[in-house]
């Protein structure tokens, strides 16, 4: 049931374990030369960057740092989109 657990430190709730999350980012094998800046990661690669695991895999796949990869052109049940915003600076 939606709203079981307590929300996050954002005040949202149920953000792991729903659907992997199509991330901006293309796939690299390791994190060295990604951007430091916070930007995405492009290049001319089609595999892209899923992240936060899904409904399908073992409770301790869904948090945020699981990463895992996939074809642009493909898409699954399980999958869906990470939202982002920027805060305005105060």
């Amino acid at each position: 049931e939606v709203g079981t657990f307590p929300p996050n430190r954002y005040g949202l709730y149920d953000m792991h374990g729903n659907v992997w999350e199509w991330c901006l980012d293309e796939w690299h094998e390791t994190y060295k030369g990604a951007p430091t800046d916070g930007s995405a990661w492009k290049s001319s690669d089609k595999i892209k960057v899923l992240r936060g695991g899904s409904w399908d895999l073992t409770p301790a796949d869904c948090r945020a740092a699981d990463r895992n990869s996939i074809a642009r052109a493909l898409g699954l049940n399980d999958l869906g989109f990470r939202v982002v915003l920027i805060a305005p600076r105060t």
